[in-house]
């Protein structure tokens, strides 16, 4: 006789990923609906996503901590642009501290989500990278918090003549843990956030760093500490300082990024005058620092204390503005007929773009194309019931829109439990509203993968505001009913629970 299966394990909530949109979220959803049961699911071995997962020379964060860090605890380090060892340890000691780690099953690979109206539920069918095991359970509500980066490889184009180069040749995304440039001749092809924190580190012991760019990025200097932040977190307490510095920080920086917009020329100037001041007397500005496109047309580049302009001024480092023609025995041909030996090549031109961690989608048997929808509020999806994202910002700290985000989610789960329904919709009924692509950047890496995510609409809320004030509007302080976000599905018997006053989340 055969025993009877198991039942399947049902969770309210299922986060998707440990890093740190996924240890915010399980913070959010233990303060705001303690009622709710939930796991973190990672594929991976450990805490920390993006920040475990690059090991390169250098890594750093490229938005201040007093944003990219958590509301609910504030970074308290002098140093505002760190390192990525510091940031690493700051997500597991907040998973530690509040008993979230103890939510996390490693080794989970999410491969497909199928929700059933009938069930009022997701299920969930994950592999287990340890065993190969497949693991199935349904969830009430499915929360990704994978962000948008391609974990198994990043982008690497094909040079020609590769497989010649008798040297090394590495991705960032993949650094080895036994290489050493001591003594060695490095070229770093790329001119973005990664190769402008990788060549400082590397020219500190390198014979000597090539940058080598096809076209320029805007790179900007900042102090890595802020006097001003820091002056406040001095004189007021904690609970005080914290939401303060806080807005200061994400206000400031939406401020110039709406003079980009709207001042395009001023800005250039601006970014021009910073550049002469820091690189060596009669640098070719133009050639290797003046971009074709305007001030965050692409992500600004930002250099802590003008480390790359430093080793620029002592000679450990140079730029190089031109294409590659073919990787030869010794290094590099380039299209102008000049040549850079090498004994490493660093090829940090970029990332792969993978959206909801590239896993397949069905509402009652039928697959979501996601390329089709459109995205309500930045965080939902047309048409998908049920089903979170946490997308951060472009122009800002990703953990800005990631808790707004997040503590909408919670006032959702509230509100159907208070309502004694299980299904919330997103439904777009206007035929005017127009799909646009979901992120503006004219970058690379986000221009090859724009076909395969969702867009964004010609209205809200459709629309993705680049704007932590106008989402925080939306998101925190706006109602979820707002007769586009469908709620329904009632559970069978079920007496709504009173609402207890408070504002969710």
């Amino acid at each position: 006789m055969t025993a009877p299966s198991a039942p399947t394990e049902h969770l309210d909530v299922l986060v998707m990923g440990a890093g740190l949109s996924g240890i915010a979220a399980a913070h959010h959803l233990q303060a705001a609906c303690p009622w709710a049961t939930y796991a973190i699911l990672e594929a991976r071995d450990a805490i920390g996503g993006t920040w475990d997962l690059f090991r390169y020379p250098g890594l750093r964060s490229d938005s201040d901590m007093f944003t990219l860090g958590y509301s609910f605890r504030p970074w308290d380090d002098d140093t505002s642009i760190a390192d990525g060892a510091s940031i690493l340890r700051y997500i597991r000691a907040t998973a530690a501290d509040e008993g979230i780690d103890r939510h996390i099953r490693f080794h989970h690979r999410i491969v497909s989500a199928a929700w059933s109206t009938d069930d009022a539920r997701w299920l969930v069918t994950a592999e287990r990278t340890d065993t190969g095991e497949t693991v199935q359970l349904t969830c009430g509500f499915l929360f990704s918090c994978s962000g948008y980066y391609r974990y198994d490889h990043g982008y690497q184009p094909d040079f020609p003549g590769m497989q010649r180069f008798g040297g090394t040749i590495v991705h960032p995304q993949f650094w080895p843990d036994d290489l050493d440039v001591s003594g060695k001749r490095v070229v770093v092809i790329g001119s973005g956030a990664t190769a402008v924190t990788l060549i400082p580190s590397l020219a500190e012991s390198a014979a000597h760093v090539t940058m080598l760019q096809r076209s320029p990025s805007y790179i900007m200097s900042l102090p890595a500490q802020d006097g001003l932040a820091n002056l406040v977190r001095r004189m007021l307490p904690a609970r005080v300082a914290g939401p303060l510095i806080r807005w200061y920080k994400a206000l400031t920086t939406q401020a110039f990024y709406q003079l980009s917009q709207r001042r395009p020329g001023l800005v250039k100037r601006i970014l021009r005058a910073g550049l002469e001041r820091q690189l060596p007397p009669g640098f070719d500005v133009d050639t290797h620092f003046t971009p074709s496109y305007d001030p965050w047309d692409q992500r600004l580049c930002l250099v802590p204390d003008g480390d790359l302009f430093r080793a620029i001024r002592a000679g450990s480092a140079s730029v190089v503005t031109d294409h590659i023609d073919t990787f030869t025995e010794t290094g590099l041909q380039l299209a102008s007929g000049a040549t850079l030996d090498a004994d490493v090549v660093v090829t940090a031109t970029g990332l792969e773009l993978l959206f909801l961690g590239g896993i397949e989608v069905s509402v009652d048997g039928r697959p979501v194309d996601l390329s089709s929808t459109l995205a309500y509020k930045g965080m939902m999806l047309e048409g998908v019931p049920n089903l979170a994202m946490a997308v951060g910002y472009t122009n800002a700290s990703w953990t800005l829109k990631c808790e707004l985000t997040c503590r909408y989610v919670t006032r959702l789960l509230q509100h159907m439990r208070e309502r004694g329904v299980r299904q919330c919709t997103p439904v777009n009924d206007d035929p005017t509203v127009t799909p646009r692509p979901l992120l503006s950047l004219t970058s690379g890496y986000v221009q090859r993968s724009q076909d395969r995510f969702p867009k964004q609409g010609s209205t809200f809320p459709w629309q993705v505001h680049q704007s932590y004030l106008r989402d925080y509007r939306a998101l925190r302080l706006g109602a979820v009913e707002d007769g586009v976000m469908r709620f329904s599905n009632p559970a069978p018997g079920a007496t709504p629970v009173a609402a207890t006053g408070r504002v969710a989340g």
